[in-house]
């Protein structure tokens, strides 16, 4: 598991009037998304922000970068088992809008048996690292929690980006107080040699379908899904 993905409205008191109608979504007021991807210690990996909020997660994610090293060739390595099965992906912990690709892993809706309803509940409860990330970033920044009162959004974008840079500085400074000095280094360097990089354009261009098409993978989604079912059975006992 990479993190949780999720997105958040920020409310845009000082939208330009030309702007307003794109901008105003499920509420009344113009807002403005921030995309985000949260590891459990509230270290933020990844941020889109900007788009209108006329939009919807999914249309954020159809503009978001949050896969394109990854269809590009240049994501790290991964390889994992479970359940007897082997993964060459990472996957995100997602709500029941996002769509059913190979790199999200949803809840179960109304699980029916045991072992569904145990897998739920665990997908749920640490899915919540970013809603609580969300709630984080806004306690600690109050320009951020009240509505955006600057009229250029590249100006916002700025003032986003600041509070998240100082977030996960805060998250660093603070990461020794509640993990083991040795659970993680963030900076470690695969000792792997990168892959050389194609100069075949035509051949680049099928990789990166290829690469694409198996990010959006029905098929390996639902069988994630019921390999975490099994594994997380297993280790309830």
């Amino acid at each position: 598991m990479l993190g949780s993905i999720d997105c958040m409205h920020w409310k845009w008191k000082n939208c330009p009037s030309k702007w307003k109608g794109q901008y105003i979504g499920h509420t009344r007021d113009p807002t403005i998304f921030l995309e985000i991807v949260v590891s459990y210690d509230l270290w933020i990996w990844h941020t889109f922000f900007g788009l209108p909020g006329s939009h919807n997660d999914i249309n954020v994610l159809e503009r978001s970068s949050v896969f394109s090293e990854l269809a590009e060739g240049r994501a790290p390595p991964v390889n994992y088992s479970i359940n007897g099965n082997d993964y060459s992906m990472g996957y995100y912990l997602a709500d029941g809008i996002y769509p059913s690709w190979a790199t999200f892993v949803k809840t179960i809706p109304a699980p029916q048996d045991h072992k569904r309803q145990h897998f739920a509940s665990a997908q749920e409860a640490a899915r919540k690292d970013v809603e609580r990330a969300f709630g984080v970033l806004q306690a600690q920044f109050a320009i951020v929690r009240g509505p955006a009162r600057f009229f250029h959004l590249e100006t916002l974008k700025d003032i986003m980006m600041a509070c998240i840079i100082l977030h996960n500085m805060i998250v660093e400074d603070e990461r020794h107080t509640y993990l083991r000095a040795n659970d993680f280094d963030y900076d470690q360097i695969d000792d792997n040699r990168p892959e050389p990089v194609s100069h075949n354009p035509t051949c680049y261009l099928m990789q990166f379908i290829e690469r694409h098409n198996s990010i959006r993978d029905r098929g390996i989604h639902s069988q994630l899904q019921a390999d975490l079912v099994e594994h997380l059975w297993q280790l309830h006992g």
